[in-house]
């Protein structure tokens, strides 16, 4: 028997069993389509990360700090600090490592920002404008007013968060209000409030939600020189480094170098690092995901099997009059197996569908909108395309597999007097 008319005979099976082969495919439809909307969103996700860290955080550069991130003793990462304390003049020392075209001193402080009668609790930075600009020249930009080259005066740049909080259209700040910056001095005795007033000369455009060392939505920004005045310290929290190349030799190149010369005493942060740990991550939640859809098509393997063989012990007396005219048990195999093929192919496609539609429904809704301007945009690689495919076709098959192989070794007489 030519296999077009196996299939053509299983095809007519399934049509004479219309409400029966639908709840079938409908298992392998919900099992594909949890599998296909979990991994759009979870790619998109990963894609959404991976652009905000891209964003604020140059892949040419590293950041230089006394923080180091370490294991505790197997549990999640624990921040530990060292005794060593970085100055902006350390700045100097970094500059004369192979391979650093430029570093930039930052200063960093929780604070309140107060314009008006309206008060935000924001971190400031103090950084020297000019570099700052040229190592993030993409995002430390204005979209309103103008960054100063080396401001001399109380000068203020604030991020688009800082500028337009609640993202209604109702602004806390914007160019040329006076903003006064208070920071709560806890070294004194007693405790005291200082006081920072300057100009607003730029509202930096919107950089999004994630940043590591590089520009963000909610700071504002100080010259560096104001910032060491403003704090009374030389002390920094960072050094952010421009290298010639973000090649991984040349990160641990400098990673080496860098702590010899602070004797072991600093972390070097990479934004390649960054992006490969998160893709790390988001590979594991993707398995973990994938294995929890699989639990749907499992259940949905074991309908089919029943179903296969509820629709076996129906068509006994049929298989047995196909035998009888001379039809080989491997063609009654082939026939079975033919009908969960279509189921498979049809629950595939339907599922995969559906998926993407529920996906795009979920990030429509707003279901996927993170804050802070990350949007999650579902995406359907081929890969996640053709493994679903394969998935809800390989469920379907491997499942039909023992009623088909019954069906196969009915014997004619037996089958003709079944009733």
């Amino acid at each position: 028997m030519k296999a077009l008319d196996i299939f053509s005979y299983s095809f007519g099976s399934i049509k004479l069993r219309k409400l029966r082969a639908g709840l079938t495919t409908l298992g392998v439809v919900i099992g594909i389509a949890t599998i296909v909307a979990l991994l759009s969103l979870s790619q998109g996700f990963q894609g959404a990360i991976a652009a905000q860290v891209q964003k604020g955080f140059a892949t040419n550069t590293v950041i230089v700090s006394t923080i180091d991130l370490g294991s505790n003793q197997g549990g999640p990462p624990q921040a530990t600090e060292s005794d060593l304390k970085l100055f902006v003049n350390d700045t100097q020392t970094i500059d004369q490592i192979d391979n650093v075209t430029m570093s930039v001193a930052v200063i960093q402080k929780s604070v309140y920002l107060e314009v008006g009668n309206k008060t935000l609790a924001v971190s400031m930075l103090g950084v020297d404008f000019d570099k700052y600009a040229e190592i993030y020249n993409s995002t430390f930009a204005a979209e309103s007013g103008s960054i100063p080259s080396s401001p001399q005066n109380e000068t203020v740049v604030i991020g688009k968060r800082v500028n337009d909080p609640w993202e209604n259209g109702t602004f806390f700040s914007n160019v040329n209000d006076q903003a006064e910056i208070i920071w709560t001095n806890a070294t004194a005795r007693p405790p005291r409030n200082e006081t920072y007033t300057g100009s607003v000369a730029a509202v930096l455009k919107e950089v999004g939600g994630f940043s590591l060392g590089g520009t963000a939505d909610s700071t504002v920004y100080v010259p560096l020189l104001q910032a060491q005045g403003f704090f009374g310290s030389d002390e920094c929290n960072a050094i952010i480094v421009q290298l010639e190349s973000d090649s991984d030799a040349t990160i641990e190149s400098f990673t080496e170098a860098v702590k010899e010369a602070f004797g072991d005493q600093v972390s070097v942060i990479s934004s390649t690092a960054v992006l490969d740990t998160v893709s790390s991550m988001f590979s594991t939640i993707e398995t973990f995901l994938t294995e929890i859809a699989g639990i749907s098509l499992l259940v949905a393997g074991i309908g089919i099997m029943n179903i296969m063989i509820v629709s076996l012990m129906e068509r006994t007396r049929e298989i047995g009059i196909l035998k009888a005219l001379g039809m080989k048990g491997r063609t009654v195999l082939l026939i079975f197996v033919g009908e969960a093929i279509i189921i498979g192919l049809m629950g595939a496609a339907i599922g995969i569908a559906s998926g993407w539609g529920l996906a795009n429904v979920f990030s429509m809704s707003g279901f996927s909108t993170l804050g802070q301007g990350l949007t999650i945009t579902p995406t359907l690689t081929p890969t996640v395309f053709f493994e679903a495919f394969a998935f809800g076709l390989l469920i379907s098959v491997v499942f039909a597999l023992y009623p088909a192989w019954r069906a196969s070794k009915l014997k004619p007489v037996e089958a003709l007097r079944y009733e």
